[in-house]
């Protein structure tokens, strides 16, 4: 039986990259998945033993993600597991953090992840999981990147006092962090700063999506059933050693 045989899951920003390596890797291993994207086009597809359907949502737009999850909860009764992973991430030293820099990233990176968590776990039964997707930012002070280190903190702070809120319904809360990971956002950033990065790593190289994913599955299987309020790095030992 696949890890995920029959659940429900969610994930948002889950399309590209990280997300979507969660959002393919949770419908192979048996899951029905909703996953939010601006901008993949709505659909359905068969992946796995799973399916993954696709819906075109901004989820930094709290109206839409609230329709999204009433769409979720009409047609599937429930979210048993939950991946929040919208996020961003932009260079801006201290000097030259501006306030639009700072409202869009914490409106995304922890705002658009408190409701979203609040809206799934509002029709998540005893048993299930949220996985957050942190970064191991929050502890290293990259330079430049103050503030979604900052955002990166608050999510492993939520994470600590909802596994604690959640327990007594028997709700898991974990953090997935990753380190330098090879996607489109890491892409962005530039060769200098990806090349200092990578010659912090100590296997030497940056991680692979579908390696967070594999960690992202592990902290919602049943696999990890007595796992909360836990951080997994996945950083290739750049923030451990």
């Amino acid at each position: 039986m696949s890890n995920l045989s029959g659940k429900i899951a969610v994930v948002i920003g889950g399309h590209g990259g990280i997300g979507g390596a969660i959002a393919e890797r949770f419908a192979t291993e048996g899951a029905i998945v909703y996953a939010t994207s601006r901008r993949a086009q709505a659909g359905e597809v068969e992946c796995g033993a799973g399916r993954l359907r696709q819906a075109q949502v901004d989820a930094s737009d709290l109206t839409a993600l609230s329709a999204f999850f009433e769409t979720v909860q009409r047609e599937a009764g429930r979210v048993d597991v939950l991946a929040v992973n919208a996020g961003l991430s932009e260079f801006a030293p201290l000097d030259a953090i501006s306030e639009d820099h700072f409202d869009r990233t914490f409106d995304l990176n922890v705002r658009t992840l408190l409701f979203a968590t609040q809206a799934a776990t509002a029709i998540m039964p005893a048993g299930g999981a949220v996985v957050l997707v942190g970064s191991i930012a929050a502890t290293i002070g990259t330079q430049g990147y103050g503030v979604y280190g900052a955002t990166k903190a608050a999510v492993r702070s939520f994470a600590r006092t909802w596994a604690n809120e959640l327990a007594p319904r028997n709700i898991r809360v974990n953090v997935v962090a990753p380190g330098p990971t090879d996607t489109a956002m890491m892409a962005a950033a530039s060769a200098e700063i990806r090349e200092r990065l990578t010659t912090l790593i100590p296997l030497g190289r940056m991680a692979r999506a579908d390696e967070v994913a594999a960690a992202a599955l592990f902290l919602v299987s049943d696999q990890s059933s007595f796992i909360t309020g836990a951080e997994l790095p996945v950083d290739g030992g750049m923030a451990q050693v």
